[in-house]
């Protein structure tokens, strides 16, 4: 008999009272209050980033029972089947879970930050059971986006900043907002910046534990959402950090890590949309089917290529060219015009500042967990110093993104504060020069926080009609000067004292040259007798030295034998062909070998010959004056295919064929259909003009 699911499985037992049996249900669903506790340590356990407690070992060790023990508690409520005999009904199972509020996307989300480390195979298992068993929670997800941006608009609303798109509602007149990230506490700025790290992880976690929910957030414009707020909020935090003063210096190397950890898990967050959205779906389809996910990777980067500062960072890790280089290999009919106009925005938003892509730090992939052994508390003083791995210095950490402008000055500088001055003219050309310092020379910015009395308070000290100050130019002109007669002989400018001899004023007196002063000009003659006459030396004896009698005398005496010397020895004998053969093969010359005939073709001629013989037997038979143009087809494929064969090419032509239509395509088929597609212009009507220059060059077409 099979066993029966736990939801339908009774368990009989006696009424202590009356002494009867009674049928109870072996499910319970659960208590409320170990829910509580779960709950519990879920919002309060403490993240990676948190800053590090320095804890007795039996503490650690105690955390880290308790951080395996959660986990595995959670595994367990996430499956529905045990084993073949203790298993719910799936259907039960994802009824259960809902109805109870046993998980929640909340919930999930504080997994994946808690667990995804070292977990990552078990948590995309345990969640992706979860979301097949109860499809609501794709339903909750689609709700519970709006609320995750709505945390974008509220981190923007408390630096008084404000992101396009972030908010439905206009800003009323009368709600002025004067706090800055520049200008409010050192705490709330603090809270801020933790706030954003833990949000950033968080949803980086989760898409990188579960990518199948992409869709979802691409369904609500994340992509742009996010890149927008990055290019808002990003560089006033961080200028913010900057500016502030410190009592102990680890206080700013806290938020820098925090403010570059969040920088870095948006832009992967990102990537990972862009991966499973666009290019994923492109590598894993066939032709047919790219076009719609080509088509949604340029509309994002087209909405998003006004975010300079997101472009820049995006591209130092995750360089566009690359992902559209791969478009480009999978498509071929790619709106080139659109990927070059794509392609060169994202090289404008690099005008100015230093472009060297930086190394990414990758954590190493951890092993895959059996079991929930491996999810144990990570180390918090670890996981702070990953973070300083990398983001180990603070112009490291600032990247690309962080890198200065380049400094403006001249007549753009002159412009920029004209611009300001028109609209304020009451304001001194020192003081706007101030401020256009501050803000990056940004005129528009400038301009606003003078409006909206938003400057920084060392701006706000400065008199606003102090005049500029014209600096005078550290190089003189005549040190500054560089040309081609720089430091030579006469540059009296680097030098005290030229050579005077050395000057000729006017022009030289020479003799005339005329034809007979040239051929009685023997200098050459001269200089090259001595070299030849060292060649009509020809010594008959060589002098012996007193010393040197005994060496020569042991050298051989004999007379030379003449003897043959009248006779041309072996001329008169017959080589053999395999001695000469032997040395070196024979060669065609160049100039008679055919048309496109290779030097590595010559080993082939021997397998021609029977296609030779052939050919001659068709030229013994009577000339007909018109073959049959259908055996001459026949003959040159067959051809074709015997030398493709000797060439090893190997060519199905019923790959091309396929199946009858509707009942689908093999891989081979779609390769050769793919490859005759992008080869077709060398073959049928294509190359006409070829043919007929050859016809003509044989004499077949009147000239």
């Amino acid at each position: 008999m099979p066993a029966l699911p736990l939801d339908e499985l009774q368990l009989t037992e006696r009424d202590p009272r009356t002494g009867k049996l009674r049928t109870l249900p072996a499910l319970v669903i659960f208590d409320e209050t170990l829910q509580k506790c779960l709950d519990s340590y879920l919002c309060h356990a403490p993240r990676k980033f948190d800053a590090s407690l320095d804890c007795q070992p039996e503490v650690n060790e105690m955390q880290k029972c308790l951080h395996q023990s959660v986990f595995l508690t959670f595994l367990r409520m996430s499956t529905h089947k045990e084993s073949k005999d203790h298993f719910i009904t799936p259907s039960v199972f994802g009824e259960i879970i809902y109805n109870n509020f046993l998980f929640d996307i909340p919930k999930i989300l504080d997994l994946c930050v808690l667990f995804g480390k070292g977990n990552g195979l078990l948590l995309q298992k345990m969640i992706g059971n979860i979301f097949t068993q109860q499809p609501s929670y794709f339903s909750d997800l689609d709700q519970t986006l709006p609320t995750v941006l709505q945390v974008f608009n509220n981190i923007l609303h408390k630096c008084g900043l404000q992101c396009e798109g972030a908010s439905a509602e206009p800003q009323k007149l009368e709600e002025k907002v004067n706090v800055t990230p520049g200008s409010m506490p050192l705490q709330e700025l603090k809270d801020i910046v933790l706030y954003l790290c833990d949000t950033c992880t968080t949803l980086w976690a989760f898409l990188d534990v579960f990518p199948l929910v992409c869709q979802i957030f691409q369904k609500h414009d994340f992509c742009y959402r996010l890149a927008s707020f990055y290019d808002v909020a990003i560089p006033e935090l961080e200028a913010a950090i900057k500016r502030r003063h410190y009592e102990d210096k680890s206080g700013f190397a806290d938020l820098w890590r925090r403010i570059s950890h969040s920088r870095k898990k948006m832009i992967e967050a990102f990537h990972i949309l862009i991966n499973q959205v666009c290019l994923q779906p492109i590598l894993e389809s066939s032709c047919e089917n790219i076009q719609p996910f080509i088509e949604e990777f340029l509309q994002i980067f087209t909405s998003v290529l006004q975010e300079r500062r997101f472009l820049r960072d995006y591209d130092e890790l995750f360089p566009v060219e690359d992902d559209v280089s791969l478009l480009q290999q999978a498509s071929s009919t790619l709106d080139e015009t659109r990927t070059a106009y794509i392609l060169q925005a994202v090289e404008s938003a690099w005008e100015g500042v230093d472009r060297k892509k930086a190394q990414v730090v990758k954590d190493p992939a951890p092993p895959a967990a059996s079991n929930g052994a491996s999810a144990g508390v990570e180390s918090t003083a670890e996981d702070m110093e990953e973070l300083g791995a990398a983001y180990g210095s603070e112009d490291e950490c600032a990247g690309a993104a962080a890198a200065p402008l380049a400094k403006v000055s001249g007549v753009e500088l002159d412009s920029l504060i004209s611009q300001v001055k028109d609209l304020l003219p009451d304001l001194g050309e020192g003081f706007i020069l101030a401020c256009l310092e501050e803000y990056s020379y940004n005129t528009e910015q400038v301009i606003n926080n003078i409006l909206e009395d938003k400057l920084v308070p060392h701006l706000d000290k400065l008199d606003r009609r102090m005049q500029r100050q014209l600096k005078p130019d550290p190089t003189p002109l005549l040190s500054s000067r560089s040309n081609v007669f720089q430091h030579d002989e006469f540059d009296v400018f680097s030098r005290d004292s030229v050579d005077v001899s050395r000057i000729q004023k006017g022009k030289r007196t020479r003799e005339k040259e005329t034809t007979r002063s040239l051929l009685n000009d023997k200098r050459l003659v001269a200089e090259q007798r001595e070299r030849y006459s060292q060649y009509s030396v020809v010594v008959e004896e060589v002098p012996v030295q007193p010393g040197e009698a005994q060496l020569y005398r042991e050298d051989y005496e004999d007379e030379y034998d003449d003897t043959y010397d009248g006779n041309q020895v072996g001329a008169n004998d017959a080589d053999s062909d395999d001695e000469l053969i032997s040395r070196r093969p024979f060669t065609i010359p160049q100039v008679l070998r055919r048309k496109g005939q290779e030097e590595g073709q010559e080993e082939e001629e021997e397998d021609d010959e029977e296609e030779e013989e052939e050919a001659e037997k068709e030229r013994t038979k009577p000339d007909h004056f018109v073959q049959d143009p259908a055996v001459l087809r026949e003959r040159a494929e067959a051809r074709r295919l015997a030398y493709l064969a000797r060439r090893g090419h190997k060519h199905n032509s019923s790959a091309v064929v396929g199946n009858a239509k509707g009942q689908g395509q093999n891989r081979d088929t779609v390769q050769e259909r793919r490859k005759k597609e992008a080869n077709k212009s060398t073959r049928a009507n294509h190359n006409r003009r070829a043919m007929a220059d050859r016809k003509r060059n044989k004499g077949m077409i009147p000239s």
